[in-house]
């Protein structure tokens, strides 16, 4: 079931020019392909604000360029850069830079105690183990607050993303300049300012490298949206009130708004953006971070390993009995339908809810996901209110916990079926996603290869919109109809853990219950971060922070 868009009002009006460019802009679809990422310790607050202030003429803003994909975002007022820069803090980071404690103290809770704190909550931590022996050296540490005092806490994560060159694959030379630029500021500091190595387990590498998928093409290279499991990736991510200018929100926004009255609407801006009113109509932060803390947003810094090996394994084991049980004879349509049971997606990216088995997914005409704005929005633009069991998307598949559009709502006391309308619970736990992935996966790749993506999570509330949707949705089964199963491809689990695949009732046919699912994501690091307005560097970089 498709939904129609609502009348249009007057979008909010957002100061492009004090926004970080990664919240609003998905680099990776903007022609970005490759990108690299460094974290650097501080152990001088003045060195560390000199470095801001050197950094911050190349901090990339909000303000609009020529886009790929969408034509121009509004009036081009910027050359469109071939690398871009951002910056990010941790709690510590914002200490080591000499931060007031009255500042400090206005920061909320799950942001002070930092993400590895909080592994249990999260499914980080494999049933009791200390979760940082799990990851990469460079984020070991950070579990313990005393390594602030010791070199080995990341303070400030420098996101660099780039252009590339289609003839070799390879990213634009200025990538490489400004990792040694970054590299010698650091370098010249004595000892002040550390680039953290360890971005690897056991590894000395002192960044993370990251890549889009490649394809050959025209006797070169082109960048996929595929991601390490064959699946296309960020295909749909929340539209909110002034993100866009007025024409494209309006394309935008169907299927990535929120339902209203059963038609799509821009969500509010301070879901994503503090010193904005949210969903609730409250900005929750007030006080003296509301003028340093307006314009920014926070970021939970995934790093996830994807078992790619296991994966296709299981899926070899136990497509045939899926088959079997569906009556698929064809062993090419029994995998690709499993896989799109498990994703709630077709590898290609359409959405059973509109494309329900096989053969409607082949006769379908849906053009590429990274083509344009109506492949996007043909690919968004849906609900769940025709399939309460999940007999087409199953309800506990991975996308629909990350997104259960229309369902979690009340059921009407008079037994009639409710309405096709959004939910607070749902609208209140969106995340816009940034991820690139990193490593290569060839058919004969290793469970010991570096294969995953790395996924920037922004969101205004780390604890109401990433944590619970990470405990709850993904974790926890309970809103899903699925018990404690977990989620069948992001979800921390057991040995031995099931998942359900509904069948149609009608058809008379059983459920499928694919058993013993090995663990296909396994998070290798990651922390908070604080991301912070241009104003809010400019305050930073001169150890000024307005007290009013």
């Amino acid at each position: 079931m498709t939904t129609t868009v609502a009348p249009p009002g007057k979008p909010g009006s957002l100061e492009l020019a004090d926004i970080q460019g990664n919240i609003l802009t998905a680099y990776g679809k903007e022609g970005f392909p490759k990108g690299r990422n460094l974290l650097i310790n501080v152990s001088d607050g003045e060195a560390g604000r000199t470095f801001i202030r050197t950094l911050l003429p190349l901090v990339t803003t909000a303000v609009r360029w020529s886009s790929r994909n969408y034509g121009h975002f509004g009036k081009v007022m910027v050359e469109r850069p071939k690398v871009t820069l951002n910056l990010a803090f941790t709690f510590w980071g914002l200490i080591a830079l000499g931060v007031p404690v009255r500042l400090l103290d206005c920061f909320p809770d799950e942001f002070i105690q930092g993400m590895a704190l909080r592994a249990m909550i999260l499914g980080d931590a494999p049933f009791g183990r200390r979760v940082t022996t799990e990851w990469d050296r460079v984020w070991q540490h950070e579990d313990d607050p005393q390594n602030v005092e010791d070199g080995k806490s990341a303070h400030i994560l420098i996101t660099l993303n780039s252009q590339m060159d289609p003839a070799t694959g390879d990213p634009v030379p200025e990538l490489e300049a400004m990792t040694t630029m970054i590299r010698d500021l650091c370098s010249g500091s004595g000892g002040k300012l550390t680039v953290m190595i360890g971005h690897s387990l056991g590894g000395t590498d002192d960044c993370q490298d990251l890549s889009a998928l490649l394809e050959r093409q025209d006797g070169g290279f082109a960048a996929t949206a595929k991601e390490h499991f064959g699946f296309t990736d960020a295909i749909s991510d929340p539209v909110f009130d002034g993100q866009f200018p007025l024409d494209l929100q309006q394309e935008r926004v169907c299927g990535n708004g929120k339902l209203v009255g059963g038609k799509w609407a821009p969500l509010a801006t301070g879901e994503f953006l503090l010193g904005y009113p949210d969903e609730a109509q409250e900005i929750p932060i007030s006080g003296m971070f509301r003028s340093f803390g307006r314009n920014g947003t926070f970021i939970a810094y995934r790093k996830l390993q994807q078992n790619v090996v296991a994966f296709r394994r299981w899926l070899d084991d136990t497509a045939p009995r899926f088959g079997a049980v569906f009556h698929i004879a064809d062993p090419v349509a029994a995998r690709e339908t499993q896989m799109a049971k498990i994703a709630g997606r077709w590898s290609d990216g359409a959405p059973l809810a509109l494309f329900p088995d096989f053969a409607a997914w082949l006769a379908s005409t849906t053009p590429d996901p990274t083509s344009g704005i109506m492949a996007r929005r043909e690919l968004s633009n849906y609900t769940f209110f025709d399939d309460p069991i999940g007999s087409k998307c199953p309800i506990a598949s991975h996308t629909r916990r990350a997104n259960p559009r229309d369902t979690n709502g009340p059921e009407p006391s008079d037994g009639t079926k409710p309405s096709s309308s959004g939910t607070v619970l749902t609208d209140r736990r969106r995340l816009l996603r940034r991820g690139i992935p990193y490593g290569q996966c060839q058919p004969d790749a290793t469970s010991e290869g570096e294969h995953g993506i790395i996924i920037l999570i922004v969101c205004a509330s780390l604890s109401r919109q990433f944590e619970f949707m990470q405990q709850q949705w993904v974790n926890y089964g309970v809103d899903a109809n699925a018990g404690n199963d977990t989620d069948p491809l992001i979800g921390l689990r057991p040995p031995k853990a099931k998942y359900i695949i509904p069948a149609d009732p009608a058809l008379g046919r059983a459920p499928f219950i694919a058993d013993a699912l090995p663990q296909f994501v396994e998070t290798r690091g990651g922390a908070y971060f604080f991301v912070p307005s241009m104003s809010a560097l400019q305050m930073l970089s001169l150890g000024v922070i307005d007290p009013t």
